[in-house]
């Protein structure tokens, strides 16, 4: 059966692939520093049930230190000339689009084909890990559709993805180490905690202003955090499942997912959230390093008011 550790093994495989890119690349002065960033990161995939707690721990704190000295750069290499890339661009146009859309269509449609025809009894994928199995067949696929159209180097995804992952640096793993701080978080009592002022404060049956304090909860969290996966376990401890589920009989479906949309309401507003609104800014050299979050306000907050709307009808109403 296929279930998380393929997937797992697979994004070890991924970042094996940006530390031998990072290798390669001789126009970066800090590329070890690069390989031994992703190297390590590709350990954690591979490794991280044999190597326990204390040992997970250290590989972080080993991030951490790689990442805090400055150790991570970024190099000049380019898999293909401008000229080239300008032609490609010419020849194909909004085509070269396809690949990226296989990975999601791959995930959706495979998601309800498991679903609601026999495929779910053969018992080929692990049900609880469906989607994000999915998910990563759709990489694979996307990968092998863009190798047999589009006959780019051998080596061309290891450069590029390397590439990529080194212009953007160690922000690009914040997801991942933000939504572990949400898990201590939970684990330390504070959702507990907000949890019980809140429920002092909302009077019993008022659905409609626990479910607007929760969405703003999930705001504000996420911008103090960087991160609505980092948001989540607290108030999801502290609001949504004590309140909203068990208290006034939401629908956890709804409850969770449009919780987790209104927490990244939060996500375009906040410089915390390095990886989406700082990182870019550098990329494009914009002038004001707050530019994207100053145009990203204007949708986040209708986006807001939007998912408070949604939760309280789908979630209590329908």
């Amino acid at each position: 059966m296929i279930n998380l550790h393929w997937l797992y093994v697979l994004a070890g495989a991924v970042f094996a692939g940006f530390a031998l890119g990072s290798a390669r690349d001789e126009t970066n002065a800090k590329r070890w520093g690069n390989t031994l960033f992703w190297a390590l990161l590709a350990l954690s995939f591979w490794f991280g049930d044999f190597l326990g707690d204390v040992g997970n721990g250290m590989l972080v704190l080993a991030l951490v230190a790689i990442a805090g000295l400055n150790l991570i750069g970024r190099g000049s290499k380019q898999s293909t000339a401008l000229e080239e890339r300008q032609r490609s661009a010419d020849r194909y146009g909004n085509k070269l689009f396809i690949p990226a859309l296989i990975i999601p269509f791959t995930a959706f449609v495979g998601t309800m084909l498991f679903n609601y025809t026999p495929l779910k009894g053969l018992g080929l994928i692990d049900p609880k890990a469906v989607t994000l199995v999915l998910l990563g067949c759709g990489v694979i696929i996307a990968l092998i559709v863009s190798y047999a159209w589009l006959w780019p180097p051998a080596l061309a995804a290891v450069d590029e993805g390397s590439r990529l992952m080194n212009g953007v640096g160690w922000a690009a793993v914040l997801p991942q180490m933000l939504a572990s701080l949400g898990v201590i978080f939970a684990a330390a009592g504070v959702g507990t905690t907000i949890g019980a002022i809140v429920g002092a404060i909302i009077p019993q049956g008022s659905v409609l202003l626990a479910v607007i304090l929760y969405a703003l909860g999930m705001v504000v969290f996420t911008m103090i955090m960087g991160n609505a996966f980092a948001a989540f376990p607290v108030m999801a401890a502290a609001i949504g499942v004590p309140i909203l589920i068990q208290a006034d009989g939401g629908k956890a479906a709804v409850v969770g997912a449009v919780g987790m949309l209104s927490g990244f309401c939060g996500t375009l507003m906040t410089p915390m959230a390095a990886n989406f609104n700082i990182v870019p800014a550098a990329l494009l050299e914009l002038k004001n390093q707050y530019g994207v979050i100053k145009v990203q306000v204007a949708t986040a907050i209708p986006l807001l008011i939007a998912n408070i709307i949604i939760l309280y009808v789908a979630g209590f109403r329908l």
